[in-house]
């Protein structure tokens, strides 16, 4: 969606799909939006909820399983396990993806790493295309006139067609480029603090074997997890940077997480998109 700013002002309907890396801003905003008329689509709880609900409770039970008493009170449907998964608490799609690595220190093989990462590839992929059937029930099912696409960090490696056209054609991507103050610190978080994250397999085996090579290991399952997210976080931040970039000259808008951080209300968000959309009518 190309449009000026007075075009965008216009709209009494206004659609955006906010891109960038987890940690930039994206669910602040869309928090913001959701209390002034703004509908919040998550992918990623979206993502928890349709398409990982099920592999994701089937992990939860596989450990549980291993728990004698839990055991039994499953095998006896004493029990009920649900995915209590929000907005704001992702984490059950995270643990579903876990990390690689010793499985000792709670980590996966590479085999079925690969396979949660391949079924949240497609889930992914899904939840985006989704995103056109949820403007309509916004608007007719829940009343509201405006959305917001609380897109995935990993959106930009999906590399499947069809997706950044549909979410281009429905939406106006706004990707929210880190400076490097902010880049360093998201940077610096993650390390501290090292989360399951997603890969291109063609990034992960690059990066895999490199890890090995410089580690001197011989079997993934030598691996620390901990350790590994935090060697490779910095290598996928960057590698991500110019796919942002390319998605958003291709098909939207940039703006930066020190602009992102003035905003307050709708308002606020409404005058961060025409200053976006008039900055690219100038370029």
């Amino acid at each position: 969606m190309r449009l000026t700013p007075d075009e965008y002002r216009e709209l009494d309907g206004r659609r955006i799909t906010l891109l960038g890396m987890s940690g930039v801003g994206k669910t602040r905003l869309a928090n913001i939006l959701r209390h002034e008329e703004w509908f919040h689509y998550s992918g990623d709880y979206r993502i928890g909820t349709r398409y990982l609900n099920e592999p994701i409770l089937d992990n939860i039970k596989s450990q549980a399983m291993q728990v004698p008493f839990l055991r039994e009170l499953l095998r006896s449907d004493s029990i009920q396990i649900i995915n209590n998964i929000t907005f704001n608490n992702l984490h059950p799609v995270s643990s579903f993806l876990g990390k690689l690595g010793n499985p000792e220190q709670g980590g996966l093989p590479l085999t079925e790493f690969k396979r949660r990462q391949a079924l949240h590839h497609e889930a992914e992929v899904q939840a985006m295309l989704d995103v056109p059937d949820f403007i309509q029930k916004a608007r007719t099912l829940f009343g509201y006139p405006h959305f917001v696409n609380d897109a995935g960090g990993s959106v930009c490696e999906l590399d499947t067609p069809g997706v950044l056209e549909t979410l281009a054609e429905h939406t106006i991507i706004l990707y929210i480029q880190a400076t490097d103050e902010d880049e360093r610190e998201l940077i610096e978080r993650a390390e501290s603090n090292p989360k399951p994250l997603y890969y291109r397999e063609a990034f992960l085996d690059q990066q895999l074997a490199e890890y090995m090579r410089i580690e001197e290991l011989d079997y993934v399952a030598q691996i620390d997890p901990d350790a590994f997210v935090r060697w490779v976080f910095s290598r996928l931040f960057r590698a991500r940077l110019p796919r942002y970039e390319q998605i958003a000259e291709t098909w939207g808008y940039t703006v930066s997480t020190t602009e992102v951080a003035r905003v307050r209300n709708a308002a606020d968000f409404d005058e961060l998109v025409c200053m976006a959309l008039e900055r690219e009518r100038r370029l």
